[in-house]
């Protein structure tokens, strides 16, 4: 052994040596297969052999809804941090910390205005990354100052949902944030504003039980789940075989649980299309075709 072996050899490995991002590809949930994680972000997150519907964060989402990727990120007031100081494995502030510093958001909703093919909409997102979307103080008041926003500007509001449910970490005052965004969809449908929902993968518990299913008009992604409770939870309390697919976006298109089915790349020009027609809005100056015609649900 001398200097050339010690010295020179790992520095030369190191010099050729060439680092690989984690996240270089992805595998299809769905068919397993690996996919170029940049082909995928390209396609909006949807696996192009399969159409796969990834989960996409809040500020991809509002970005690819906004006209330009342009809008204007509405501030949410703070709530009290770990009001119950609770602590099971983790103390909640840290559970909360390392949401924050992964995700990049101050809490799982996120909302913005902005134009959408030429109309000004209110746009709010659920991010399941931050702590699977769950509702607390915080997001409930995101939510809530989303439709506030929407009936004081007068524009329609579209919600993102997805989310495991309410936030155990705040109990009951997370179960209150369900009649607090009723509330606030009553004031938006007052104002006589459309309010869209869009149920992405997965939309389950308390979210399903106030405002995501409180639209004026359901859209889902292809292959969400939907639901209060999940599937295996229902199989055991009634002790029977669920249907193939149930809780699933086109089984409840089936049953009329939701209005229509629409691929993520559709989204945008539909959810425009909806916007104009029920606001009464004049045809896009954008697009001198008009805007495009919508699905069929097939339960019409």
């Amino acid at each position: 052994m001398n200097w050339i072996t010690n010295v020179v050899r790992p520095k030369i490995r190191s010099l050729l040596r060439r680092e690989t991002p984690e996240n270089l590809w992805i595998k299809c949930p769905e068919t397993g297969q690996l996919v170029f994680y940049k082909d995928v972000e390209a396609n909006q997150f949807v696996i192009p052999s399969s159409n796969y519907h990834m989960r996409i964060s809040a500020p991809a989402r509002l970005k690819s809804m906004f006209d330009g990727g342009e809008y204007e990120e509405i501030e949410v007031p703070e709530v009290a941090v770990d009001p119950l100081r609770f602590r099971d494995e983790r103390r909640y502030v840290d559970r909360l910390k390392d949401a924050r510093g992964r995700t990049g958001l101050q809490d799982a909703v996120k909302v913005g205005i902005g134009r959408l093919d030429g109309l000004m909409v209110t746009i709010g997102v659920q991010d399941f990354d931050f702590m699977g979307g769950s509702l607390g103080m915080a997001a409930g008041e995101a939510v809530i100052v989303g439709l506030e926003t929407a009936v004081r500007r007068q524009t329609p509001f579209i919600m993102f949902a997805a989310s495991g449910g309410a936030r155990m970490q705040e109990g009951i005052l997370s179960l209150m944030q369900l009649p607090r965004t009723t509330v606030a969809v009553q004031m938006l449908r007052e104002a006589r504003k459309p309010y869209i929902v869009v149920l992405t993968n997965p939309t389950t518990g308390g979210v399903t039980a106030s405002y995501a299913m409180l639209g004026d008009v359901h859209i889902a992604e292809p292959g969400a789940l939907i639901g209060f409770a999940g599937p295996r939870v229902i199989e055991q309390t009634i002790r029977e075989k669920l249907p193939e697919g149930f809780q699933r976006a086109e089984y409840l298109l089936e049953h009329g649980m939701v209005d229509m089915v629409v691929h993520r790349h559709r989204l945008r020009s539909t959810i425009a299309a909806l916007c104009r027609l029920l606001t009464k809005a004049p045809a896009s100056a954008v697009d001198p075709g008009g805007p495009p015609s919508l699905p069929v649900p097939a339960h019409a």
